[in-house]
């Protein structure tokens, strides 16, 4: 009896999925809670993993088609590897055949376990043992081919990242392709928030010695004493920033109709890049996070969007966006507000600069800040004095700890 493969229930906000990538060809054979099939949404990827263990039967929804939520992507028939793949199976047996009266080759406890938990088929695993029996040296050696050729199994899933095509010199050619769903939204998302808001942006700079020296200072015993999470920058600008929107609620607020809506919490997107565009997952309450839990959860964040992980409840909502171009060398820029929030706060690269300082030119570290804003919400002064409040508890941070 087959068993229908069907799409995830989209959320209320996601209409439909395009079938990014079949990880399964009609035949093979798969297990329960194996990944089979990818579905791209307007802002994540979505997982489907088989609900039974069998064969793959027929895909009704090809890669690039559109798929409605819960709709039918294909279905498993009953199987296993052996029935699927009777070539592989039988190799084991012609290397080492079985002798007369022997039941067919199996594979020891131990062996079928580390095929287990390092994703193998045991059934295409060559047995030497006697009378074909899968030994666990067999299964270490089969592991270790895997890992020496990594490249050949993302290459399907990475090929999102592969867009822009490289041409050689002199060549007069075009390659059309189509634009992902996630690239689609952010466009048509960026052209919404410059079509329908008011937008400014203003700028300040601030002097990260202060943080620098004391993330310099601490930044091996942090590690040491939060298991590994790694002591950032970011986690200095998001605790600035949660403490400057306490302090202007408006910048912290979104426009719904004729009314405006106040948040008594404060929920941080951080800007992530990824092989598949721009990502934003958000912080929730992060007004209630030390900088540790802040820079674990970012780089929870940042693993998962490598992977594709990032899950539609961690890229939902936000009240606020922190976006980071120096980490690709940008000197300054003016952010697009994420609606419907009312600003988003851009960083820049960290510059060597001569600085005057009480009447002596010195050298300091400098960083250009913008804050991009929705001037039918909040003032000009509101948001001139909102960034120099983060100018000032980062050129400061100690004011960060006793809340002045």
């Amino acid at each position: 009896m087959a068993i229908e493969i069907k799409a995830p229930t989209f959320p209320e906000s996601v209409a439909d999925g395009t079938v990014a990538t079949w990880h399964k060809k009609p035949g093979d054979a798969v297990k329960r809670d194996e990944l089979i099939v990818d579905i791209e949404t307007d802002k994540v990827v979505l997982e489907v993993l088989a609900t039974a263990d069998g064969v793959l039967g027929a895909i009704v929804k090809n890669e690039g088609d559109t798929v409605l939520s819960d709709e039918v992507l294909g279905s498993i028939g009953e199987g296993s590897a052996a029935a699927a793949a009777p070539a592989a199976a039988a190799a084991p047996a012609a290397a080492a055949p079985a002798e007369a009266g022997e039941e067919d080759p199996v594979a020891a406890p131990a062996a079928r376990k580390l095929a287990e938990e390092n994703g193998i088929n045991i059934a295409s695993v060559a047995g030497t043992g006697k009378g074909g029996r899968v030994t666990k040296e067999d299964v270490v050696a089969a592991v270790a081919a895997k890992k020496a050729a990594p490249a050949a199994a993302p290459a399907k899933a990475a090929a999102p990242a592969a867009a822009a095509p490289v041409f050689a010199a002199g060549d007069r050619v075009e390659k059309r392709v189509p634009m992902t769903r996630v690239r689609a939204t952010v466009a048509k998302r960026l052209v919404e928030a410059q079509s329908n808001m008011a937008m400014l942006t203003t700028f300040n700079e601030v002097d990260m010695t202060e943080v620098m020296a004391l993330r310099s200072k601490y930044k091996d015993l942090f590690e040491k004493s939060h298991n590994g999470v790694r002591l950032g920058f970011m986690s200095f600008f998001v605790k600035a920033a949660t403490e400057a929107l306490k302090r202007f609620p408006a910048v912290n607020a979104s426009i719904d109709g004729a009314d405006i809506v106040y948040h008594g919490y404060a929920d941080v997107g951080v800007a992530v890049s990824s092989d598949r565009g721009l990502v934003v997952p958000v912080l929730r309450n992060a007004e209630l996070m030390s900088l540790a839990e802040i820079e674990g959860g970012i780089a929870t964040f940042g693993k998962k969007a490598r992977d594709g992980k990032l899950s539609m409840d961690e890229m939902t909502g936000g009240t606020f966006t922190i976006t980071n171009g120096g980490t690709f060398g940008s000197m300054m820029s003016t952010p697009i507000v994420n609606p419907p929030q009312a600003a988003i706060l851009g960083m820049h690269n960290i510059l060597q600069r001569p600085m005057a300082i009480n009447g002596q030119v010195v050298i300091r570290p400098m960083m250009y800040l913008a804050l991009s804003y929705d001037h039918r919400l909040i003032d000009g002064k509101e948001a001139v004095t909102f960034l120099v409040t983060i100018k000032n508890l980062l050129e400061d941070p100690a004011r960060l700890l006793l809340d002045i």
